[in-house]
This record gives structure tokens, sequence and C-alpha cells, in this order.
């Protein structure tokens, strides 16, 4: 005689099977909060971390400026026991007021903490507060703009070299909104620099060569081992030459005139937009639209330029300046805007990503600076909200893996190209636990070119 599986049986196993069910879905929950957590963690530590370069934690914040107070298109460099002083402002779009301080990182030539102790390149209080701000007006995207000037006489560097301003929230030098470098000048030796038409792929390349001059007093034992030199284009950072070293030594001339090692890329002209105005189009502007309470500024779709014979036209390389017709002060009157960008191009570029490239981006591959590919219109976009002002850019590709820019795919390049050369010379003698900056010079390829 057969027997069936009792109810009571039944019933506990399957009191059973939910007991373990429930256990393993309470385990698979905590796993997976655990995984979230630890990801929320990490893209806080990502966030707010200590970077040395220039870098914008708080996403409220826009338009991070720093140069020579009365220079907006400065480089951010002083000159050691002067009375030079940068201009550091910015806006914060949560028009809560906030208290911020800030101090000084000295770095090496390669922008990682140098070895000296605060108190050796700081003289006096070593942090102070930022207390100038004043509130927008007559913008219909409210904010909050705050300016500093340093050095003060309360707090000032006393060596040369590499450094970054830190800027953060109540005293807590974890809760960061922003870091920009600048630099100190010890001038020590003077740089003539030359910049050819390139030995190498002359017809889109341009050669910088240059020698370095110092007084015979001036204490260099060994110019191979203790110089750096650092090489920058415009204001670029991730195309910099850094490893060249004296070609020739004689007297008290260093000559570094190579035929490869440091050329660059001539590029383009940059392309540029004025928003000064909200109501008349500007050139490159082809709309203006109120919508969402805000204006937005669409310019003309740009064009791919790789193929295209050479053109001047006169561009302030890359950078940007506010400014709004009719403001008494454009730190306060001048607007923001979402400025829409777009490139007609006949395929998604693989294995890279394109970025709008400047000044307006930091010199950085931002994640809001990459364009996104439209499938259904074949072209790339992008919206950057901007303060008013006139602006250049350009478009330079990324490859995937890589540190280093092309702005040759869709801008071209030609050897004619007017660009600014920075030259900086570095110096650390034996004992020295610091790099100090003794030389710098920027010199302009329109005013030296040699076409050999």
């Amino acid at each position: 005689m057969k027997r069936g599986i009792s109810p009571m049986a039944i019933r506990f196993w399957l009191i059973f099977a939910l007991s373990v069910m429930r256990k393993i879905f309470s385990s698979l929950l905590l796993l997976i909060s655990s995984f979230v957590v630890s990801a929320q963690q990490e893209d806080y530590y990502q966030k707010h971390h200590l970077r040395y370069e220039n870098y914008t934690y708080l996403n409220t914040l826009k338009t991070v400026l720093l140069h020579l107070e009365g220079n907006p298109i400065s480089k951010p460099i002083i000159r050691l026991g002067s009375n030079d002083q940068l201009k550091l402002s910015f806006d914060d779009l949560d028009l809560i007021v906030k208290d911020f301080n800030y101090t000084f990182v000295h770095c090496n030539v390669d922008w990682q903490p140098s070895e000296l102790i605060v108190s050796e390149y700081i003289e006096g209080v070593q942090e102070d507060f930022i207390t100038d701000y004043k509130y927008s007006s007559n913008a219909l995207q409210q904010y909050v703009h705050y300016n500093l000037i340093f050095p003060t006489v309360d707090m000032k560097p006393v060596r040369s070299g590499n450094y970054i301003i830190m800027v953060y929230e109540d005293g807590d030098r974890e809760n960061l909104i922003l870091t920009k470098r600048f630099m100190v000048l010890e001038d020590k030796v003077k740089i003539k620099a030359r910049i050819n038409r390139a030995t190498v792929d002359r017809s889109y390349k341009q050669e910088v060569d240059f020698s370095i001059f110092y007084n015979e007093n001036y204490e260099l034992t060994n110019p191979y081992h203790d110089l750096r030199v650092v090489v920058q284009q415009n204001g670029r950072w991730d195309n910099a030459v850094t490893t060249l070293q004296p070609l020739f030594v004689k007297n008290n001339e260093l000559e570094y005139d190579y035929d490869d090692e440091n050329v660059f890329p001539g590029g383009n002209e940059y392309r540029y937009f004025d928003t000064k105005s909200l109501r008349v189009k500007s050139e490159n502007v082809v709309d203006i639209v109120f919508q969402d309470s805000v204006r937005h500024i669409y310019l003309l779709p740009d064009k791919k330029r790789s193929f295209l014979v050479y053109n001047f036209w006169g561009d302030i390389n890359g950078k940007y300046v506010v400014r709004a017709s009719l403001a008494f002060d454009n730190e306060t009157d001048a607007d923001y805007t979402p400025v829409h960008f777009k490139l007609p191009y006949h395929e998604n570029i693989p294995k890279g990503n394109l970025y709008i490239f400047g000044q307006l981006c930091d010199w950085q591959f931002k994640k809001e600076c990459k364009m996104h590919y439209n499938h259904e219109k074949l072209r790339y976009e992008n919206t950057l909200l901007l303060k008013q002002g006139y602006y250049n850019y350009e478009y330079v590709f990324l490859k995937d893996g890589k540190t280093i820019g092309d702005n040759t795919l869709i801008e071209g390049s030609h050897w004619e190209t007017e660009n600014d050369y920075t030259i900086y010379v570095y110096h650390r003698s034996l004992g020295d636990n610091y790099d100090r900056l003794v030389g710098m010079g920027t010199f302009s390829s329109s005013a030296k070119i040699i076409d050999r």
C-alpha cells in the first residue's frame, strides 16, 4: 500500500524552504547594500580627495579664475619678494553665503607635494579667510561672487616653485571646494627662444628651440642633473614636454636645439563665440532663445577643419574673458546661459571620446565637456552653462587609455598657426629638498617663427 506525504511534512518543508530563501534574500540585500555604500564612499573619495591640479569639488561652483590682478588672461605667476598679487574669483550658484578658508601647498616640478614643511614656505598665518563676496544683480541665474587677492601682509609664500591654493569650507581641509595651480618665480636665468617650422613633419608642426643664460656668479654645478625644463603650449598640461636636457653647454649658456623631442603639432586657430550681448546675435551665434526661465545660446554648427587650408584670425589662444554689454560690474552683472555646441560628423569615432577643450574646461578632459553623439542627427552635441563673455575653444579627441589629446583630428594642424609657448626652468641643487622656479618666458610663434 503506497503512502503519500503527510500535510504536516509538506508544511514543514515549505516553512523550511521559505526560511532558507528569506536568509538568502537578506544576505543578497546586505551584499548589494555594502556594494552601494562602498561605491558611494569611493565616489566621495574620488570627488573630495586633494588633487594637485586645477579642480572644482563643489558642483555649484562656476567660472573659477586665477590670474595676475588686473590682467584676466595672464598666467598665475608672481615674482618672489615682489608686490605682485594674484586674483582668485569664482561664483557659487548656491545663494547661501559660506565660510571659506584657504592655504597654500608647495609642490615639486611634477606637481606633487615637496618635502618643505609649511613654516618653510609660508610667512605669517598658515590659513586665512575669504571675506570678499557680493550677490549677483540683474542676472536670471543668481549667484554669489567671491574674490580673493593674495599674497597678503598676513600670509605669503617665501619660496619659489609650484604651488596650489587650496580652498575649503568651515575650516575643514577635508571639505574641499577647489584647488588651483600657481607659481612663484625666482628670476635667476634668462631664456631666449626661437619658434621654428619643424625640421621633421614640416607641414604641420612647430619646433621650440631655446637657450638658457645664467650669470657666472650663479652656482650651477651639473645642469644635466640639477635643471628641469618644462615647455607648455598655450594653457595645456597634457602635452607639455618635460624631459629635455641641454644639447650643448658652452660658457654660461645651455642650448636646447633638437629636431624631434621639442616639437608640437601647430594645430589651428581657436574657434570662438561672443555672448556679451543676450539680445543681439554675434558672430557664430545662430539663435538666442528664452526657455525654462533662462536664455539659451545656440552656436552655429561647427565644421571639421582637418583638410581645410590655413586661415588666420586673431584669438586669445584658448582662453576666455567674462564680459557683459552695458554692465556696471562684469563680475556680478554677467548672466549664466546654457551654450549649445553641435559638430556634424558622419560617425561616432571609435576607441575614444571627443571633448570641448580650452580654458572654459580648465584645459582638462572633463566629463561635462565630453561631446555626445546623436545617431539620429549624425552629429556630436553638448551644452555647457557659461557666464557671459568672449570664449575660445577647440575639439580634442582623447583615445582610450591615453592622457595626451589629439586636436588635429577635427581641427587640422598647420605650421603657420599662432601659439604661445611658455618655458619654465627649475633648479634643485645637491642637498636641496625642493625645486626652485628660476626662469620663465612666454614666446609667441607669430613673432618668432622661422621657416628654415
